[in-house]
């Protein structure tokens, strides 16, 4: 994309982009990384062939996953094992689970196959090498497994309705990668031509799970009943996709990576104004009004107990609803969706409003999909040292006013403080005035960070008036990662997340859904303010199916119908 063009872009500003309900309220689309993996899987034709498939009647025991890309060979190795009830866990602190798995680059021998059975079992306690990509671990859906293997066992098909209200098999409660534990490093990818996207390996390995889950019941269905036993109906298996639990360790990412959340966020806002600037007509239109009705039915059927995510998804519908009516009576026009843009900012909330843009990036995949290239960045904190210090007041005066204008002197402000538990050096959440620990705080209150900066830096101009960077940190020490920072972002159109993220009112499952939803999940559904569950693949094509035909056209899918 040319700097003439971008720069006749009509992008939403950061201010209204950056604010952390509106990052709360996003949703899956085609540049989340499920969407942008499938599309490498399809159009490559990979192939993913079973090696190995060592399970006891109840499904215990190793399977083996060859995959082989026009660039590479990788192995998926599973282990399923019992769990004892009383060992059952989403949360970190858990030591087993139902299964545990990775995805190796390469060959794999006997030797490597032994150690990981060593090693993989016992998650971050396991010791691995740079072969290893990816490193995870999942439990059985209570509510689903029985239920389907049952079902499948008596020649029966499962209720589509357990999908809608619980979409999963299997729900992972980590999905490692980047060095984590001696894994291959972030790095490791950056040339490889199948995973150097964000992401994008752990996204394939969580895949690999969905299809692993369908192949396990089966199998467990025929050793139960080998007369009677049926396989799951192919749409059953479509809508079949991979939960995952989260919680509060994977919202300080956001806060540590502005640079790479930039990337995003600036490729989801181009595509939006490239598909803004196309002049509607009645194919596109059509389109549009099949795309909304989908995502309202995949609304309609999402379950959450959440009583403030209930109410937002509510009325979300109710917006979708007179955002269709409007639309119906508009011709085609140049313009057309742009003042479907206006329309909603004016008459709806951001649930709908995000909907929309989700929607939109649908229409033109041609305008669209290509930036999903470009969702990748070398983070860079080079610090300039001979920066003058007024240069450095103008930048934080001019790009984080937001910033400012906190008034920290109230307890409200700074209510939170984020630290690290000791037992998994996970992040967690204290009160402030409740909570001892506030002198381990871990260094996320940004805007906090950039007042102090700015007051001792004005104090140090009015000593020094033409001293440079480098006398300002001399003299003040403890700013050297905050005057990093913010000449390192003074390039970004977004990247900060505009909120104190110390206040009492702020919610950390906005957070969480943003970097969920640019993962590609769906389904969301709080469990408190602090995690949240949801559904990646739902509605995915199948491994059968990669090298088939494929439309790209599997997002907010809904419960099948019909006999199954």
């Amino acid at each position: 994309m040319s700097d003439t063009e971008f720069a006749a872009l009509a992008l939403r500003p950061a201010s209204q982009v950056m604010d952390l309900p509106r990052l709360g309220s996003h949703f899956q689309s085609p540049l989340s990384f499920v969407r942008s993996s499938m599309r490498r899987m399809m159009n490559q034709h990979w192939r993913i062939q079973r090696s190995r498939f060592d399970l006891n009647e109840e499904g215990f025991g190793t399977a083996i996953y060859r995959i082989d890309t026009p660039n590479a060979r990788y192995h998926c190795v599973i282990l399923s094992a019992y769990l004892p009830p009383e060992k059952r866990s989403d949360r970190v602190i858990a030591d087993q689970w139902d299964i545990s798995f990775v995805l190796v680059a390469g060959d794999l021998d006997e030797a490597q196959l032994v150690d990981l059975r060593r090693n993989v079992p016992l998650q971050e306690a396991g010791r691995f090498d740079a072969r290893v990509l990816v490193l995870s671990r999942a439990n059985r859906s209570l509510r689903n497994f029985e239920q389907f293997v049952s079902a499948l066992a008596e020649g029966t098909q499962p209720d589509p309705r357990q999908l809608a209200n619980v979409g999963y098999l299997y729900r992972t409660t980590a999905v490692y990668g980047n060095g984590k534990f001696g894994i291959a490093d972030f790095g490791c990818l950056q040339d490889n031509a199948d995973f150097k996207q964000p992401f994008s390996a752990q996204m394939f390995a969580v895949y690999l799970l969905r299809h692993f889950s369908i192949e396990q019941i089966e199998h467990m269905a025929r050793a139960r009943n080998p007369q009677r036993a049926v396989k799951l109906d192919i749409a059953l298996q479509r809508y079949l996709g991979v939960g995952n639990s989260t919680g509060l360790g994977m919202a300080p990412f956001l806060l540590n990576h502005p640079q790479l959340v930039d990337q995003w966020i600036l490729a989801r806002e181009t595509g939006l104004a490239r598909v803004a600037a196309q002049a509607a007509d009645p194919v596109r239109m059509q389109r549009f009004h099949q795309l909304l009705q989908r995502a309202q039915l995949h609304l309609q059927q999402t379950v959450t107990e959440d009583l403030r995510q209930h109410e937002q998804d509510l009325q979300t519908l109710v917006d979708l609803t007179l955002l269709g009516d409007w639309l119906n009576r508009q011709p085609a026009s140049d313009d057309l969706w742009s003042s479907l843009l206006a329309w909603s900012e004016a008459h709806a909330g951001m649930g709908c409003q995000e909907l929309l843009v989700s929607l939109l990036l649908e229409l033109y995949p041609e305008q669209v999909t290509p930036l999903a290239d470009q969702m990748g960045v070398l983070e860079n904190w080079q610090l300039d040292a001979q920066m003058p210090l007024d240069e450095l007041r103008e930048l934080i005066e001019q790009h984080y006013d937001w910033a400012l204008a906190y008034d920290f002197s109230d307890t409200d402000a700074e209510h939170f403080f984020w630290y690290r538990s000791a037992e998994k050096e996970e992040p967690r959440l204290g009160m402030r005035a409740e909570e001892p620990g506030a002198e381990k705080e871990m260094q996320l209150g940004i805007a906090r960070n950039i007042q102090r900066c700015h007051r001792a830096l004005l104090d140090h101009l009015r000593a020094h008036p033409n001293q440079l960077t480098a006398h300002f940190l001399i003299a003040q020490p403890a700013f050297k990662g905050t005057v990093r920072r913010l000449q390192g972002m003074a390039q970004c159109t977004y990247g900060e997340i505009r909120t104190n993220l110390l206040a009492r009112d702020m919610l950390p499952i906005h957070l969480l859904r943003c970097k969920l939803a640019f993962f590609g999940a769906g389904k969301f559904d709080p469990k408190s303010s602090r995690w949240v569950r949801i559904t990646l693949f739902q509605g995915a094509p199948l491994v059968s199916e990669i090298g088939q035909p494929f439309a790209d056209d599997w997002n907010f899918a809904v419960m099948p119908k019909g006999d199954h």
